[in-house]
């Protein structure tokens, strides 16, 4: 049904149902949604979580991925993807946003948005993706001190530290800065752009019992694995963070170039999800319905003369 009706809402925090996804045991999938619709059809597809990536976030808006959105702007993004799949989303906190107290209001913000998982990182501004060059690592307390900030602050919200060390200071670095993290409060770390297999396995070896996120991003450092693979190498979450916004943006791409060459889209119909399909999708009749159901409800028997 809708999720306007409140008897057919989760009744725990997503925070929660996060947590206890990771806690079954199988790695837990997650697809990126960089919008609502994104939402709905992962969630059609079967996906039971989903990720919201900052770098989906800032090209859907036109941006690099550098750090300049706000708290306010990605709420607008977890509000729409919680609202329209349901599902818990983990939602890409790029450096918290700022010291202590501003990590605090992103975790408070963002819980109150409907996300059921954050992640910071332990990079600088102007903050880079992942799997560029020349990153700037904060110093491994100041980022601890995020880390707590953030524990203090969330009530049910999963807190997951990322370390982009292992480019910079190695395996041992990153390690050694994931350690830390743990001990400040964080429930599972997320090492970023590890190359190898050798050195998924190293990691997870050297940090038993903590859940971990790999992250299997196209066109990056990191090879392409399966989910099952993550699994096997020790992680306990995987995400494809842009591969959605990927494929639209291609597609999107193609249609204008069509429609300027043609003046017109007839050429790309079979690439176009159809007006009966969108409206499945969305539930439109269901909402119809409700809207029914509800006036019939209200509606007097008959006009009083």
């Amino acid at each position: 049904m809708p999720y306007l009706v409140a008897a057919d809402l989760p009744s725990d925090p997503a925070g929660v149902r996060f947590r206890a996804l990771i806690e079954r045991g199988s790695i837990v999938r997650m697809p990126g949604a960089h919008n609502g619709m994104a939402a709905l059809q992962a969630k059609a597809a079967g996906f039971e979580a989903l990720y919201l990536s900052g770098a989906a976030m800032t090209a859907s808006m036109g941006l690099p991925d550098l750090g300049m959105i706000t708290v306010d702007e990605v709420a607008f993004f977890i509000r729409q993807i919680a609202r329209a799949g349901g599902l818990p989303t983990l939602v890409d906190g790029d450096t918290g946003y700022g010291e202590a107290l501003n990590v605090m209001h992103m975790v408070r913000t963002f819980e109150d948005a409907g996300a059921g998982a954050v992640h910071i990182e332990d990079q600088l501004l102007p903050k880079k993706c992942g799997h560029l060059n020349d990153k700037k690592l904060a110093d491994a307390r100041d980022m601890a001190a995020k880390v707590a900030a953030a524990a203090k602050a969330r009530r049910h919200l999963y807190l997951i530290a990322r370390t982009d060390a292992a480019a910079s200071e190695g395996i041992d670095g990153a390690v050694a800065r994931a350690k830390l993290y743990i001990e400040a409060g964080a429930d599972a770390i997320f090492p970023e752009a590890l190359t190898t297999a050798e050195m998924f396995r190293a990691f997870a070896a050297r940090m038993p019992g903590v859940p971990l996120l790999a992250n299997m991003t196209e066109f990056g450092r990191t090879p392409f694995f399966t989910a099952d693979e993550f699994q096997q190498m020790g992680y306990r979450m995987v995400i494809w963070p842009v591969s959605s916004l990927r494929v639209a943006n291609k597609a999107q791409q193609k249609l204008y170039a069509t429609l300027q060459r043609d003046g017109s889209t007839q050429a790309m119909l079979g690439d176009m999800q159809t007006r009966a399909e969108l409206y499945e999708t969305l539930g439109l009749d269901r909402f119809e319905a409700l809207d029914a159901s509800i006036v019939r409800s209200i509606a007097p028997d008959s006009v009083a003369s």
